[in-house]
């Protein structure tokens, strides 16, 4: 596999490509010794880094758009960006020399007025490493001097500790069901990624490369994902004060409604995106796609952390967050659709169906039990047989999601205010990458479609109907 992450940061002023330079020699390449190595075949066949000269204008690339009337607008220098990067994504890292590259386009779009892109080779880390040190170059906005924060994850405590009863069920939710779950979170993930495919449909094509693909984005305000949150929680208080009030006989409406209750934004996110997923699988081939047996790949990153260490602790040789590739994966069922059910009457459901699969899978090891099988299948085998079995398993699913936490505040880039950041996923064989990024109070998710097979900008607007669909469900339930 030859896999790379492409990082897009958006600037509110021009690029000064002379400062960006001079961040990258300064700041960007004694970050790691990755930056500066080329990857070698060692004595046993095994590979490892070679440190070598860094000529920092081979790395560097400033493209020029213009159409044929001499002179474009933002909007239709969006339509170029969108070509350069599915361009940039299907041409493979020169030899000889370290697996990054930087792009600075000058031209302004609709959503910036300069754009950088940072493409970056899989092998020199991945989403927490990478992430972790492109953030070490940006500075904070509003004061340099002030370090980075980034956002809580608070739970909403009162409703599950009233949940939780005493006595037997309480020992087998917290020993039994653990137990239940990690073999089949663990099972289903060794089928998935051996001899058991998703159904094709018109987001899974079934190819086995890597096909070009353009990638459009939407932005959600963190705001309006925390008013859904706040606006059922509204409700399943209400519901508890009547089950207090009407006793014993009303216990249904708890089994009923109790999935009103969750805890985090990813449940809201992953709601609205498996909701526009079999919309647009009904939009795109009616109501045979409903059916279909589809799966998500959700990628994460295996560390006990909450945020980001700084680089220095990353590399050190005992570091509990180490430098590197240290991730995992678990596969997410789509929630079916009834064929009857045509209208999709009940948006929230899609983040009940999400909230009930993240619960389920805080109370299992599948993730730590396939992230060691990959450990153990480099170290009994080597890396070409975890990137054979990573391939397979991405070749079997449907999509890919991928969610990475940014910073809460704005950051600035060889002195330029990032407006935005987005990342995507390059070099794997899948139709269809969801990848999300939090970013000074917004939520940027990004599509990367097959093109000519999935229609990203119709994705991206089903994306945009379902999340309000989810709010209008949510204060309907509220009212």
């Amino acid at each position: 596999m030859s896999v790379s992450i492409l990082v897009i940061c958006e600037s509110e002023i021009p690029m000064d490509d002379s400062l960006v330079m001079s961040s990258i020699i300064d700041v960007f390449l004694p970050i790691n010794p990755r930056f500066s190595s080329i990857m070698v075949m060692g004595k046993k066949g095994a590979r490892k880094w070679k440190k070598v000269e860094v000529n920092v204008e081979n790395h560097v690339h400033v493209p020029s758009f213009s159409s044929p009337k001499g002179s474009s607008s933002p909007s239709e220098n969006d339509s170029f960006l969108k070509s350069y990067i599915s361009q940039i994504a299907m041409q493979p890292f020169p030899q000889g020399q370290p697996l990054w590259e930087i792009h600075i386009i000058k031209c302004p779009t609709s959503e910036a007025q300069g754009t950088l892109i940072f493409k970056l080779h899989h092998a020199l880390g991945d989403g927490y490493s990478l992430v972790g040190a492109l953030l070490s170059c940006l500075p904070r906005a509003d004061d340099p001097s002030l370090p980075i924060t980034f956002p809580s994850v608070n739970n909403f405590s009162s409703a599950n500790k009233d949940d939780r009863n005493i006595g037997l069920r309480k020992v087998v939710s917290r020993c039994f069901l653990p137990l239940v779950n990690t073999v089949r979170d663990f099972g289903w993930s060794v089928l998935k990624s051996t001899c058991v495919e998703d159904d094709l449909s018109s987001i899974r094509h079934g190819s086995e490369h890597f096909q070009p693909f353009l990638v459009s984005t939407v932005t959600f305000s963190l705001d309006r994902i925390k008013e859904i949150k706040s606006r059922l929680r509204v409700v399943i208080n209400i519901i508890l004060k009547t089950i207090l009030t009407l006793a014993s006989r009303s216990t249904r409406a708890v089994l009923d409604l109790s999935f009103l209750l969750f805890k985090t934004v990813n449940d809201v996110i992953m709601g609205a995106v498996f909701l526009a997923t079999r919309l647009y699988m009904h939009r795109t081939r009616g109501n045979s796609n409903l059916g279909t047996n589809s799966t998500a790949l959700v990628l994460l990153n295996t560390r006990n952390l909450r945020d980001y260490k700084s680089v220095s602790e990353m590399v050190q040789p005992n570091s509990k967050s180490p430098w590197g590739n240290d991730f995992a994966f678990l596969h997410v069922p789509i929630p079916k659709v009834k064929r009857s059910d045509s209208q999709f009457s009940n948006p929230v459901k899609f983040v009940h169906k999400a909230h009930e699969v993240i619960k389920r899978k805080r109370s299992s090891l599948g993730v730590v039990l396939t992230g060691k099988l990959l450990e153990i299948m480099k170290k009994c085998r080597n890396a070409e047989a975890v990137a054979k079995h990573i391939s397979r398993t991405l070749r079997n699913s449907s999509m890919v999601i991928s969610n990475v936490m940014g910073p809460m505040e704005k950051l600035s880039l060889a002195n330029h205010p990032v407006k935005g950041m987005y990342y995507t996923v390059i070099g794997t064989p899948e139709s269809l990458r969801i990848t999300i990024f939090s970013y000074a109070g917004n939520l940027r998710v990004a599509v990367g479609a097959e093109k000519g097979f999935i229609d990203s900008e119709l994705y991206t607007r089903l994306l945009l109907d379902a999340f309000d669909a989810i709010l209008d469900d949510a204060c309907r339930k509220q009212k």
